[in-house]
């Protein structure tokens, strides 16, 4: 268990909660600290509100530069036991931290480097703001900007329209999300998550408030998100949507096998009941569609039992998760 008790909150104060995956990114962290701080003190609304920065470690410990982070009365590290990647890093610092949020804090998940932008930080909030009590609400960065290259920008290009086709959605969210901490108990539940942080945001039926927010530019380092790493983060996206891919691809499979179905008899039946010449390769086309056809139910057979048998493992001892969580929620102040 994380403690966060060494800073004094008074009773029933909401607190804000900015939760960082770092690796090797604590010189740009610093520099996200104090333009945070700089923002939320420059704005009437937020300038009282106690604020807790969480950083999780995702080198393992192996950065020892962190170390001096601890320095700051307003931040936690957290270090896990190996790298995790930035998504499942988050949702690790989020568990580790979760009894400590009460259901009125406002938590703020957010990338260490900068380019999720401090100055967008009042617009995220502001959803939630306008209605203390909507706890169920959820705001995301809508990305309306990017500063990548251009092969960046073409691959994720290529990425939106593949990953529309097979989940009938887009996503254009990142880190950047914020929610109150009652949400957070209860969504970090979802054994999604344990897959990819930000495509579980909004693969839940969930209400998601979209915010237009442009996407900034690191403050320092250099990225070490290469070709592979974005191949694998693009996987990670689409696996809490294994669902709909299923879904999706077993009625194409089956469509396929109407077609293969319909065209088969046709051709049968204008060689049997009609004296019209068929062409030679006719029945060379014949026998590929039927093959196409048996593949296309076997895939669909395998969907099914792949999609059946992953949701049973994906929320086998949930009850035995949310009793220790509740367990470890803080009762509600009298």
């Amino acid at each position: 268990m994380v403690s966060v008790s060494s800073v004094v909150v008074a009773q029933g104060e909401e607190r804000l909660w900015i939760v960082c995956p770092s690796y090797t990114d604590v010189e740009a962290f610093t520099m996200l600290r104090e333009r945070i701080l700089e923002v939320l003190q420059a704005s009437p609304v937020h300038r009282a509100r106690p604020v807790r920065f969480v950083v999780v470690d995702d080198t393992g410990g192996f950065d020892s530069e962190t170390e001096g982070l601890r320095a700051y009365g307003d931040v936690t590290v957290i270090a896990p036991p190996f790298n995790l990647g930035h998504q499942r890093a988050i949702v690790f610092g989020l568990r580790l931290i979760e009894s400590e949020i009460d259901d009125a804090d406002l938590v703020v998940t957010m990338d260490a480097d900068g380019e999720d932008r401090p100055e967008d930080l009042p617009r995220l909030l502001e959803p939630l703001l306008e209605m203390p009590g909507a706890q169920k609400r959820l705001c995301v960065a809508r990305r309306t900007k990017r500063s990548e290259s251009l092969r960046f920008r073409v691959m994720y290009f290529f990425f939106r329209i593949l990953f529309r086709t097979l989940t009938g959605v887009t996503v254009r969210n990142g880190n950047y999300a914020a929610y109150r901490g009652w949400l957070a108990r209860r969504m970090l539940l979802h054994p999604y998550f344990d897959l990819c942080y930000s495509s579980t945001l909004v693969s839940l039926d969930i209400p998601v408030t979209a915010v237009p927010l442009p996407r900034g530019t690191r403050y320092a380092g250099r990225s070490r998100m290469n070709l592979f790493r974005l191949l694998m983060h693009g996987v990670r996206m689409l696996t809490p949507f294994t669902d709909r891919i299923a879904i999706r691809a077993m009625a194409a499979f089956t469509a396929i096998f109407g077609i293969g179905i319909v065209l088969s008899l046709a051709v049968v039946g204008t060689k049997v009941f009609t004296s019209a010449s068929i062409p030679g390769w006719t029945t060379t086309t014949l026998l590929g569609i039927l093959v196409l056809s048996l593949n296309a139910v076997g895939n669909s057979v395998v969907l099914f039992a792949v999609f059946s048998h992953s949701r049973g493992i994906s929320m086998a001892g949930l009850e035995e998760r949310y009793d220790r969580s509740a367990r470890s929620t803080p009762s509600p102040s009298n």
